[in-house]
């Protein structure tokens, strides 16, 4: 059976957030180029900085803000007010225009090579920025700003609370548009934008503010001054990402160990992975939680390395409880030799207890364990044998919640069986 990755209502909402961004986008470059643009050193300047910021771009798609510079840049403009002592008059829309067009034109070398921006992201950052200037740029073009704040610290605590508003903005946008296009809930998605945002989302919001700031009082010089500090928190985050990167390289090389040596069949520790996060999504996890599910789907039978004859197919599903119990305390010690993180091992460990004495991941990758093996097992109508017969266990040996939202993840694949999938992407098992 084939389903759509989200149903109509969120793909409708979905192509009214493109839809509207476009014609922000069109609309404000057609105005700006009617009537000129105000203040074209200051535009420039500013244009300049976040088409450096996007060709400074460290990756495309999977990235929450793969181009802080750029982002903070826009942000600053959208919520600049003097410059120099100076007050500027450029509005809303050159606001946009400005950002579209430098955005463009730092994204050429990156199309080339064909890691462009995506275009939910492209949406996103036209219709934050847009957001943050029609909060700002009325209020002080209007007067209504001096009069509630004047110059001082009441200012710079305005342009700090428009600035966590924008970012929330931002963050029910991204939640909306990935809920759109995987189809996951939309809470857990809203809530992993929101833990984010302590990240490098506060870096580039603390950083447009300090840009809009400083260019108000010490004029277009503060530009550069105030972008090295973010460019350096970039190259920090860059090398953590590489860091991250070889983490779970290293995890996806020592998942496939029991493949290597024959114990289980190929590409299952992978399906068992993806299964299990997407049914993660599914019961609410998010965050840390999603990656340590993860790793410990993909680890689940490495403790089957300690047998001396392979059990048939990789099934411990049908051992009995003590050697299930055995396999699963030797792969959690050797888990825990290998310097992965510690939540990972208790779940490995406890893959085998009772259910109702599991934490949920575990209860988790238990059941995505025994689908795939049950899958296996009778042909095409393996799969939803597998599935009858978790439905039966449930209450005994399988949580049932856990059943229904392994249920639910495979009527939204077109297959009835996620295939394996190299590397350790963001997992979709359809």
């Amino acid at each position: 059976m084939t389903h759509e990755p989200a149903g109509r209502p969120a793909a409708a909402v979905a192509a009214v957030i493109r839809g509207a961004a476009l014609l922000v986008a069109v609309g404000a470059l057609g105005v700006t180029l009617w009537r000129g643009v105000e203040e074209p050193r200051t535009a420039l300047a500013f244009g300049v900085l976040i088409a450096v910021g996007e060709l400074a771009r460290w990756g495309s798609v999977g990235e929450r803000e793969p181009a802080p510079l750029g982002a903070a840049g826009a942000l600053a403009y959208a919520l600049l007010g003097e410059s120099g002592g100076r007050a500027t008059h450029h509005g809303v829309l050159q606001v946009v225009a400005v950002v579209v067009a430098a955005g463009l034109v730092g994204a050429v070398p990156h199309v080339a090579l064909g890691r462009g921006p995506a275009p939910d992201a492209l949406a996103r950052r036209v219709l934050t920025v847009a957001f943050a200037a029609v909060c700002f740029q009325p209020l002080y073009n209007s007067g209504r700003l001096e009069d509630w704040a004047g110059y001082g610290s009441w200012y710079a605590a305005v342009v700090v609370a428009l600035l966590a508003l924008t970012a929330l903005c931002d963050a029910v946008l991204a939640a909306a548009l990935a809920h759109a296009r995987r189809g996951w809930p939309f809470g857990p998605l809203l809530r992993d934008e929101l833990r984010r945002m302590p990240g490098i989302g506060s870096a580039v919001c603390a950083t447009g503010a300090v840009m809009a700031l400083a260019v108000a009082v010490a004029g277009l010089w503060a530009l550069p001054v105030f972008s090295c500090p973010l460019l350096l928190t970039q190259l920090a985050v860059r090398r953590y990402a590489a860091v991250r990167a070889t983490y779970r390289q290293t995890i996806a090389s020592l998942a496939r160990a029991t493949e290597i040596a024959g114990y289980t069949p190929a590409g299952h520790a992978r399906r068992v992975a993806d299964l299990s996060r997407a049914m993660g999504r599914e019961l609410g996890l998010s965050g840390a939680d999603l990656g340590v599910l993860e790793y410990a789907a993909l680890m689940h039978d490495i403790g089957q390395l300690s047998l001396v004859d392979p059990v048939p197919a990789g099934a411990t599903a049908r051992l009995p409880a003590a050697e299930q119990r055995r396999i699963a305390l030797l792969g959690g010690a050797v888990v825990r030799q290998t310097g992965v993180a510690a939540d990972v091992a208790v779940v490995v460990e406890r893959q085998a207890d009772p259910y109702r004495e599991q934490p949920l991941t575990a209860r988790i990758v238990r059941t995505a364990n025994a689908y795939d093996e049950m899958a296996r097992e009778h042909g095409p109508q393996g799969p939803l044998a597998a599935l009858e017969r978790l439905r039966v266990a449930t209450g005994r040996e399988y949580q049932t919640e856990v059943v229904e939202a392994l249920a639910r993840v495979l009527a939204g694949c077109p297959g009835p069986v996620a295939a394996p999938r190299p590397g350790l992407g963001p997992p979709d098992p359809c």
